[in-house]
Formats: structure tokens, C-alpha cells, sequence
């Protein structure tokens, strides 16, 4: 028998698929494709399930549609380096620092929330965003709850809808792989099959 939780998740995803701005996500395609097209890099920041899903769609981006792309978090011994001797707020913006972001690039967020400085949550997000800024590197994001400073200061950001106080989480972090996958697959931006596809 079907759980009561497991019937109203479902009929929760189901809303957020339905409800996601489209619109949206074409602008992220769109700019995903002139950093392509500029010869620009991907640099995709998320902690904990955003840390998991910018690893893999690190992977994703340079296979699938051929851009450059790379995660502070896949380099441990660099993260904890810095965490351990400059502080965790820093550690993104210093990370991105050393790569010399210009207008060709762009920052992708996976956030729950989106940062947060009053409520000090995601500071080395947001952090790096101000860098970002600066640098006149575009920002996309798929976030979380109201988006929070990503939101703000995006040039395009996917707002994945709260449906219950109890799983803003899980469905905010689904939904950027759900996203993302949407985008890297997207016509206009696949270059290479995906193995399943090709046989």
C-alpha cells in the first residue's frame, strides 16, 4: 500500500515540474551557449547536495555540449586548504580568484537557499558572487525556497517552488538535476550523443 508521504511527494514533484519557469531556463541555455560560443568556462559552486551536483554536471557540460567547466569542490586537498587556513566564507570567491574570471564566463549556483548573509548561511556563495560581479561574469542559479541572493543578482535563475515546509530540501536539490539535465540536453546545446542514446 502507498504511504500517505510517499502519494503527496510525488503529487509534489509533478507540481514543480508543471510550474518551473520555462522561460527561465531557456535564458540559462541561452547564456550557457554564448559562454560556449565566447570561449568562455563553467564554474559551477554548491555545498553539500549542490557540491554532489556540481560535480556532476562538471561532468555533464564538458561531455555533453563541450564547455569548459570545473567545481571548487572537486579538489579537496584546495578546499580544506583554504577552509582550514583563510575560513570557509572565503573559500569559493579565493578559489575563483585564482582563475581570473572575466564577461565570457559564467557562475552556476545549486542552492537550497540561495545564500543568506543576515541569516550567515551560504556566505562563501555569496561571496564568490560579489567576485563574480565584479568581474562582469554572468550568473545563473537553481535554487531553492525564495533564491535568496543568487536570486538578486542573477542574470537568469530557476526558482524550484516550495510546495511543503518538510521537503524544501530534497525537492530543490532533485530539481536542479532535473534542470540541468534539461539544459545540457537541450538542441541547441548538445554537442556529443549521450551513450543510451547512441545505441
Amino acid at each position: 500500500m502507498v504511504t500517505e508521504y510517499t502519494s503527496t511527494y510525488l503529487a509534489e514533484a509533478a507540481n514543480i515540474a508543471r510550474t518551473l519557469d520555462a522561460t527561465m531556463i531557456d535564458r540559462m541555455v541561452d547564456i550557457m551557449i554564448d559562454v560556449r560560443d565566447k570561449g568562455g568556462r563553467l564554474f559551477f559552486l554548491g555545498v553539500g547536495g549542490g557540491a554532489g551536483n556540481a560535480t556532476h554536471a562538471v561532468n555533464d557540460f564538458r561531455k555533453i555540449a563541450g564547455i569548459e567547466s570545473y567545481a571548487p569542490t572537486d579538489n579537496v586537498a584546495e578546499l580544506t586548504a583554504r577552509v582550514n587556513d583563510d575560513g570557509w566564507d572565503t573559500s569559493f570567491s579565493e578559489w575563483l580568484k585564482v582563475s581570473k574570471p572575466n564577461e565570457k564566463d559564467a557562475v552556476c549556483v545549486f542552492s537550497v537557499g540561495g545564500g543568506n548573509l543576515e541569516k550567515n548561511v551560504s556566505v562563501n556563495i555569496i561571496n564568490a558572487l560579489k567576485l563574480a560581479q565584479s568581474k562582469k561574469t554572468r550568473i545563473v542559479g537553481i535554487v531553492g525556497r525564495d533564491g535568496g541572493y543568487t536570486a538578486t543578482v542573477a542574470d537568469a535563475c530557476v526558482i524550484v517552488p516550495t510546495q511543503s515546509p518538510h521537503t524544501v530540501t530534497p525537492h530543490a536539490e532533485a530539481f536542479q538535476a532535473v534542470v540541468w539535465h534539461l539544459i545540457v540536453s537541450h538542441p541547441k546545446l548538445k554537442q556529443n550523443e549521450m551513450k543510451w542514446e547512441s545505441i
